[in-house]
């Protein structure tokens, strides 16, 4: 274990994440009924620059009249490269007391967060608030991932990042079919066999990119979550998508539509199987600690540290889950 020790970020139960035009107040009351963990209001891209100036109204209005339960509540602000950002922040956080993290999109280097921290900092001040803010940023610029690991420490309100996997794509002039899923011209040929043949099989173009950010997440303590699937009338595709996140340690997906809520909660959650072990493992510990012996075992094998700690992380979502 390294003498560096990294602060972990705030927990969030952060298995599905709802993105909600600002621009479509009638979609807020059903997105909070829904049973999405984080619900993003956005003001970027689902919102045209003639509906910027409303669609902030609408979101002040629906953070503070809205039962939004305990769901966490998110806001996309504009870019930094346009004149709409700073009112984003200003406005809504001066009157939302609600909300709980800032989503800054197409981040590329660290002072692009430094700059939204320090707005946030200076509103949190003025309103004399106690509840600090939180923020995600979307990775999806080649100049993003190119600086991911800095952009991960760059502050200490960054909770989780974000896999935006559309505009990375238009910004590594990636050839794509259906936003975040995989290209068949993206595989690998085998060797013939003894009677000449040959399989095809396809692979994911996206696994070195979503692997990069996951890997800056996790070693500063941060929430790597999938961004979005684009055709919400392919529910195995967005699975099968979600699946592969999983496996390589995200903890939750956007939800473009809400047919998509269940499926990320579904992939994202725990199995039964899986909470019992966590338990034993945990229960294993308590004994070991209790007998005064310094190696843990279980069912025959020791077990390490790392498998304690990961007990620990899935026994606290399990909780986090039924409450």
């Amino acid at each position: 274990m390294s003498f560096t020790l990294i602060e972990q970020a705030t927990s969030r139960l952060h298995r599905s994440e709802l993105a909600v035009p600002g621009s479509a107040p009638g979609m807020f009351e059903k997105a909070a009924a829904s049973k999405a963990d984080v619900v993003f209001l956005d003001l970027e891209d689902a919102v045209a620059p003639d509906d910027k100036e409303q669609a902030r109204k609408n979101i002040i209005q629906g953070l503070n009249d809205i039962d939004w339960g305990k769901k966490t509540m998110t806001l996309r602000i504009n870019g930094l490269d346009t004149h709409y950002c700073y009112r984003d922040v200003v406005d809504v956080l001066e009157n939302c007391p609600r909300l709980d993290v800032v989503l800054i999109p197409k981040v590329g280097v660290p002072e692009d967060v430094y700059a939204i921290d320090m707005l946030i900092t200076q509103i949190e001040q003025y309103k004399k608030r106690t509840k600090k803010t939180g923020i995600e940023i979307l990775i999806e610029t080649a100049l993003g991932m190119a600086n991911v690991e800095a952009i991960a420490k760059s502050s200490k309100r960054l909770e989780a990042m974000s896999f935006g996997v559309a505009d990375y794509a238009a910004s590594t002039r990636a050839r794509t079919t259906v936003i975040g899923g995989v290209n068949p011209d993206y595989g690998v040929l085998t060797d013939k066999d003894k009677d000449g043949n040959r399989d095809y099989y396809w692979m994911d173009q996206w696994h070195a990119a979503q692997t990069r950010m996951m890997v800056a997440c996790r070693a500063y303590g941060l929430r790597p979550i999938d961004g979005p699937f684009g055709d919400f009338n392919d529910p195995e595709g967005y699975k099968a998508a979600a699946k592969r996140a999983a496996v390589l340690g995200y903890e939750g997906k956007w939800a473009i539509h809400p047919s998509q809520i269940e499926l990320a909660n579904e992939v994202f959650t725990p199995s039964e199987a899986e909470v019992t072990k966590a338990r034993r493992i945990l229960d294993a510990m308590a004994q070991a600690a209790k007998e005064g012996k310094g190696a843990v075992s279980l069912d025959g094998r020791l077990i390490d540290i790392a498998s304690i700690r990961m007990a620990e992380a899935l026994i606290e979502k399990a909780s986090a889950m039924a409450a």
